[in-house]
């Protein structure tokens, strides 16, 4: 990193507003554009700025394409480490400034909320076809004996992430000291109550709530899965930090979805928030969040390829945000 581009691309407000927003999350180009107040091709050209200065790094997903902010204080080099501690300071400092950035990220949270909404809907119009939308994109026998295969015989607590339809919490059931189930819809919840009517009385408890804000206390769990549920989510790092917050050190997280794909068209008739995962996406997800990752799972499908990602919570990891009321269905 050199210090003349990246003090030139500083020298622009529209620039620092998306470094802000960048540092809060992910965000993709159209995002930025409707947060912004700016057309789409502008703030493009603010964006190659950024990453030509090597403030912001670009990630292509199909036809969009997700900005993540490069730097940051305790992983950049001095340069950019700097810069991170200036924006900090910026926003602390600045009272104009930092009133600007608050009302950018109330725009954000608005456009993420809608988003949100639609995605909320769409579970409720087709809870009830959900089995079968999924097996539509891969069979789920060979994949569900994989998933036993890679979590082993001690399972322990199992927190199952996004139950839906309560499958895969029937399927480990068996092998798990306790289950709960947690999912945001309450019409899946109300199949999986169904499903799970058979389960020994007292081993399954439903909780309703979101996976980006898990009403447990930490290290609550041995064993958390997300079976099909990390590809609607807006921040898979922010769900993957939730879930390291609630695994107990040495537990387990076993994640199942689909290998990065370029299927435009699940993004507007599934409410696929994401196109899959790369293998070196999702080892710097759990690496982030504090597992150690083992080597992926691949289950080509009929039409995308399934994989199972698995790793371990590290000692060395504190967990951090508290816990949240759960709300039992």
């Amino acid at each position: 990193m050199k210090i003349d581009p990246t003090l030139r691309a500083l020298a622009d407000t529209t620039r620092l507003r998306i470094m802000r927003l960048l540092s809060t999350m992910e965000l993709a180009v159209g995002e930025l554009a409707q947060v912004l107040g700016q057309s789409q091709p502008r703030v493009s050209r603010h964006v190659r700025i950024l990453c030509d200065a090597g403030l912001a790094e670009r990630r292509r997903e199909g036809s969009w394409v997700f900005l993540r902010i490069a730097i940051a204080e305790n992983r950049a080099p001095p340069i950019g480490a700097a810069v991170a501690r200036l924006l900090d300071a910026a926003e602390a400092g600045d009272a104009q400034f930092s009133a600007r950035c608050a009302e950018d990220r109330r725009h954000l949270a608005a456009i993420r909320s809608a988003r949100e909404s639609l995605a909320a809907g769409w579970f409720a119009r087709h809870a009830e076809e959900w089995d079968q939308l999924r097996s539509l994109h891969s069979p789920d026998g060979p994949v569900e004996a994989a998933l036993v295969e890679a979590l082993g015989a001690e399972i322990g607590s199992l927190l199952d992430v996004g139950t839906g339809t309560g499958r895969i919490a029937e399927l480990l059931a068996p092998a798990a000291r306790e289950v709960t189930a947690l999912d945001n819809s309450p019409e899946m919840l109300r199949i999986a109550r169904a499903r799970l009517q058979n389960v020994t009385s007292g081993a399954v408890d439903l909780v309703q709530g979101d996976f980006s804000d898990l009403p447990f206390a930490d290290a609550a769990f041995d064993t958390l899965t997300l079976h099909q549920v990390l590809h609607y989510a807006q921040d898979p790092g922010l769900v993957l930090a939730e879930a390291a917050r609630v695994t107990r050190s040495g537990g387990r997280i076993a994640i199942v979805d689909f290998a990065a794909h370029d299927r435009e068209e699940l993004r507007s008739a599934h409410a696929h928030a994401r196109l899959g995962f790369s293998d070196d996406q999702m080892l710097a997800l759990l690496t982030d969040a504090g597992f150690a990752a083992d080597p992926a799972i691949a289950l080509p499908g009929r039409e995308l390829t399934v994989k199972i990602w698995t790793g371990t919570r590290n000692s060395a990891s504190a967990p951090v945000p508290t816990a949240r009321k759960a709300i039992r269905a």
